[in-house]
């Protein structure tokens, strides 16, 4: 990787853009980067990083967001930073903006714009460049890919940090492991030690779990075997444990075996001594219930004696009730015809109540003959009733007709009216329709005048405000100018103070023994003092801090006004020079004028629809007149048409209504009196014929009465039984003789007489014995299968604890075998005797590639005495592996890297620097890093030992490198020709450049 160029805008430090070429620099091999404290020096090697990566190096980091823009840049110019490089062999362009508060386009105040990113190739064959990409995540790729490189490598290796290696020299294994392990990417192999150590971890719980799983069936079996087990104490993990198990086991399913033999044998005595007492308990059973069956035999024949009267009773009721039966269709018979006949009594006393009074004594014959005459006459009415209904027709015939006549006289009238008024209407109209089109044609041209004398009068008053808005801006300008004047001016005071006071600033952090950071002497005869009014940095900073607030809230209010100059400049070009007042009465008067114009215009289309109604109506009435007039003369010939046929009806129904209002009144007078006269006629009749079949009926009932036996109907009405007596009367005889029945044939039993004439049966003392039988059965039982279960049981867990156990073998052998491996990886196996990491062993041979790369620069550096061997010893918590020792030729003996002196240590470290450097370019994939940067440290040596480090750097070129030392130690200056000076000052920072010069020679040239 070769740097070329370096872009920086508002980054850091610098406030305006800054450029450098690192090709001019490089073109030396070796260039100082140099300039004051604080001036930006390192904020260049930010630049670098972040150009390529997207952040900046070490600490910074966190904070980049708040410390990458410029304090002196100005508010409207973006931080930027444009990086050109070869790698891979190609030529790259990488620009890179973070995300910034710029002052919004419009309006005041500021908003936030996102970062973005470019990355571009050159082209040599089109020799132009082109674009690769805008994403960061896929420029981030992109560079971390070519470089072969993390961010944390690059820092380490191309930007070799501050003080960095020094802490690596001195640092402990644990540190030197931390830094190794991000360099070289050992996070694979510290992967294998966790993983091995999880696999160890879930290999063991497994076991834990078959022996827990084992040790929970040894107790489960020790519970179901009772005393018959003993279990010794055990514990997962034990040694001999599955053994002890099924031993266990298999003594208790042996126990239990013979328990079970004997349980058998007390169970098939206790069957046989129980069958034998229910035996026995049967026998008495039947004896006791045959007794009970004689003795509820003799108790049930004394209650049939003492009812044996009652029972002869029922017999003969029965018997009379039988004889009644054949009378009972011959009263039913008389029942009927005697209802029969007073219903046809009081039907015809009630129709005789309806007749006149001269039909009162008149037999059947007569009333139906009365009822013919009447039908006769009803039916010679037909033809008059049909004349009275045509009658009524062409009365309401002659109604409508002159309902219409009045009707059409009403219209024509109207109409007449009407038509008087219709050509002033018409002409009103017509009027109302020309006005309101010329009103609307009026709104439309004032309405195009209206909105442009809105937009000036608008304008006008914008104008008038942003007028007086503009006054008060330039008094804002003005007062905050005043104060960041007065602002800088304390400033540069108080700097100009400090400044004087400097030597007794830098003087209180002296310390004996310690390299000053100006002069580098250790010794410090006469330190300055700090005078009364000292002013420190922390008094300058709040001051520089209070000056440029000042000198933004100025810029602000500039800018504040140019934004109201601007717009005060646009609204008088929109209003002209008028009065406000003026411009506001001609929009108002110009409003009401377009307003009133419009609402006259409004009534065109209700005018347009009144004339379209009212031409419609004119039509409307016109048809209406000519209809009316037809009407009127086809009702003359017809009104005379129906004169003729009404007095020819009205002559015939004079006859025919006779005394009655109406010819219907006297068809419903001889229609209700034919239909009283026919249902007298026929209750009469039905009377007579009831009266005769009653009397039929009696003598048929005197008849049956005395066949059956009876001296009257009566009599034998009195002996019929209802269905439910019957029944019940049947029921009780039948009950009668069928409990006869059953005492004579139980009394008949020989076994039950046989069993009566016996002792009484002692059926508790059976039932106690047979209870006694079957509880010994019971237990009998209970222990035979309790005996039972606790075979199965144990042998189903004896079954699954030896299951257990042949599964339980190869996990244990897995378990040793990933337990010995992670012990040996971790470094706690008594196999690795130096209780070194597989992580630590991997980084260990990286270290002795760096230490030997180092030796070869630290010999030279150091005059051939010191040589850096890496070390296997142990060091804290027992663990080796990553020790670093220096051999010392002058003594040969090998001592701590913490007993070299500052410079020792600063050559030491650098060589330790350019060592790491190679091994991690070789390890990325022998990516070529042709630029590298040393910060600081060259004031800790002597002109001797500087010559020599000097010399080590110089030669790099031989493999084609450049280096870049940033340091502002004096003595560099005239020894490296190749120069950048970053120089500070109070509006920020900026770079001077200083080329080669091949004529010179390193270390004799002057500026």
């Amino acid at each position: 990787m070769r740097l070329h160029r370096l872009g920086l805008t508002a980054f850091g430090p610098f406030g305006a853009s800054q450029s450098v070429d690192f090709d001019e620099l490089s073109a030396a091999g070796l260039f100082l980067l140099h300039g004051p404290t604080g001036a930006g020096k390192t904020s260049v090697l930010d630049a670098v990083c972040y150009a390529l990566y997207g952040s900046v190096p070490g600490a910074r980091q966190s904070a980049q967001g708040l410390t990458l823009r410029s304090d002196h840049a100005a508010p409207g110019t973006r931080t930027e930073v444009t990086l050109e490089l070869t790698v891979a062999g190609r030529r790259l362009e990488v620009t890179r903006q973070p995300p910034w508060e710029r002052p919004k386009k419009r309006g005041t105040g500021t908003t936030v714009e996102k970062a973005q990113s470019w990355l571009r190739e050159y082209d040599a064959v089109a020799e132009a460049w082109k674009d690769l990409s805008r994403s960061h995540q896929e420029i981030g790729e992109e560079i971390t890919q070519l470089l072969g490189m993390s961010r944390e490598q690059f820092c380490q290796v191309v930007l070799l940090p501050q003080g960095d290696f020094a802490r690596f020299l001195r640092a402990d294994a644990e540190a030197r492991g931390r830094l190794l392990g991000r360099l070289f990417d050992t996070q694979r192999f510290a992967e294998v030690e966790k993983r091995l150590a999880e696999r160890r971890r879930t290999a063991e719980a497994r076991v834990r779990e078959g022996d827990a799983a084992l040790l929970a069936d040894a107790h489960r079996m020790q519970q179901a075997a009772g005393d018959a087990m003993e279990l010794p104490e055990l514990a997962p993990g034990e040694p001999g444990l599955a053994e002890t198990v099924l031993t266990a086991a298999a003594v208790a399913r042996s126990t239990a075996r013979e328990q079970l033999a004997i349980a058998e044998c007390g169970c098939l005595a206790a069957e046989s001594a129980r069958a034998a007492a229910e035996r026995a308990l049967s026998d008495v059973r039947e004896l006791a219930r045959l007794q009970r069956r004689f003795a509820e035999a003799r108790e049930r024949a004394r209650v049939l004696e003492e009812r044996a009267g009652a029972h002869r009773e029922a017999q003969a009721r029965m018997e009379r009730a039988r004889k009644a039966e054949v009378v009972a269709p011959a009263l039913e018979l008389r029942e009927a015809a005697e209802a029969e006949h007073r219903r046809a009594a009081a039907a015809e006393t009630h129709a005789r109540a309806l007749l006149p009074q001269r039909f009162a004594e008149a037999d059947a014959a007569g009333l139906a003959a009365a009822a013919r005459r009447a039908a006769e006459e009803l039916g010679g009415l037909e033809s008059a009733r049909r004349g009275e209904r045509r009658l009524a027709e062409l009365l309401a015939e002659r109604a409508g007709l002159d309902r219409q006549e009045r009707a059409d006289e009403d219209v024509l009238a109207e109409t007449e009216g009407w038509f008087a008024e219709w050509d002033a209407t018409r002409a009103g109209l017509q009027a109302r329709i020309e006005s309101a089109q010329e009103a609307a044609t009026r709104a439309e041209q004032l309405a195009v005048q209206r909105e442009p004398a809105r937009r000036r009068l608008t304008a006008a008053r914008l104008r008038d405000q942003l007028a007086r808005d503009t006054e008060d801006a330039q008094q804002r300008v003005l007062a905050s100018g005043e104060r960041a004047l007065e602002a800088r001016t304390h400033w540069l005071d108080l700097k100009e103070q400090r400044l004087d006071g400097i030597a007794a600033e830098l003087a209180a952090t002296l310390k004996d023994g310690e390299p000053c950071a100006v002069c580098g002497a250790t010794d410090h005869p006469a330190p300055a003092r700090k005078v009364a009014g000292h002013v420190d940095r922390e008094a300058e900073e709040r001051a520089l801090a209070a000056y440029q607030s000042a000198e933004r809230k100025r810029a602000d209010a500039e800018r504040d006004l140019g934004l109201v100059r601007e717009a005060l400049a646009a609204a008088t070009a929109e209003a002209g020079d008028g009065p406000t007042d003026r411009l506001a009465a001609e929009a108002d008067e110009l409003e009401r004028t377009c307003t009133q114009a419009r609402r006259d215009a409004s009534a065109l289309h209700p005018a347009r629809e009144e004339l379209r109604r009212a031409e419609q109506e004119h039509e409307r009435r016109t048809a209406a007149q000519r209809e009316a007039q037809v009407r009127a003369a086809s009702r003359v010939g017809h009104r005379e048409r129906l004169e003729r046929e009404r007095a020819a009806l009205e002559e015939e129904l004079t006859q025919a209504r006779g005394a009655s209002e109406s010819v219907a009144a006297r068809a419903a007078q001889l229609e209700r009196q034919t239909t009283l006269l026919t249902d007298a006629a026929d209750a009469a009749r039905a009377a007579e014929e009831s009266a005769e079949r009653l009397k039929a009926a009696d003598g048929r009932l005197d008849e049956a009465a005395f066949r059956a036996g009876f001296d009257t109907p009566q009599a034998a009405a009195d002996a019929l039984l209802d269905d439910a007596a019957h029944r019940e009367l049947q029921r009780r005889l039948d009950a009668w003789q069928a409990e006869e029945a059953a005492v004579r044939a139980v009394l008949a039993e020989s076994d039950t007489v046989a069993a009566a004439q016996q002792p009484s049966a002692d059926l508790a003392a059976a039932e106690e014995a047979a209870d006694r039988a079957a509880e010994r059965l019971r237990r009998a039982t209970s222990a035979q299968d309790a005996a039972a279960r606790r075979c199965a049981e144990l042998d189903r867990l004896s079954a699954r604890a030896a299951d257990g156990v042949r599964r339980l073998a190869p996990l244990r052998e897995e378990y040793d075998r990933v337990a010995r491996l992670a012990g040996l990886t971790a470094g706690t196996s008594a196999d690795n005797e130096r209780k070194m990491r597989l992580e630590s062993y991997v980084l260990a041979a990286r270290l002795e590639q760096v230490a030997a790369a180092a030796t070869v620069r630290l010999q030279r550096m150091s005059s051939g005495r010191y040589t850096l061997v890496h070390s296997d010893d142990r060091s804290g918590r027992g663990r080796s592996g990553l020790g670093l020792h220096v051999v010392d030729a002058w003594t040969g003996r090998e001592r701590d890297t913490a007993t070299l002196s500052g410079g020792e240590t600063f050559f030491a470290s650098l060589a330790l620097a350019l060592g790491l450097a190679d091994v991690v370019t070789d390890e990325a994939g022998g990516v070529r890093l042709d630029t590298l940067f040393i910060d600081e440290g060259f004031g800790s040596l002597d002109d001797q030992t500087l010559d020599e480090v000097l010399d080590v750097l110089d030669s790099l070129r031989e493999r084609d490198r450049s280096v870049g030392i940033v340091s502002h130690v004096a003595d560099l200056r005239r020894r490296i020709h190749a120069q950048l000076e970053v120089v500070k000052g109070r509006s920020g920072s900026v770079v001077r450049q200083r080329g080669y010069r091949p004529s010179g020679r390193r270390g004799s040239g002057e500026e």
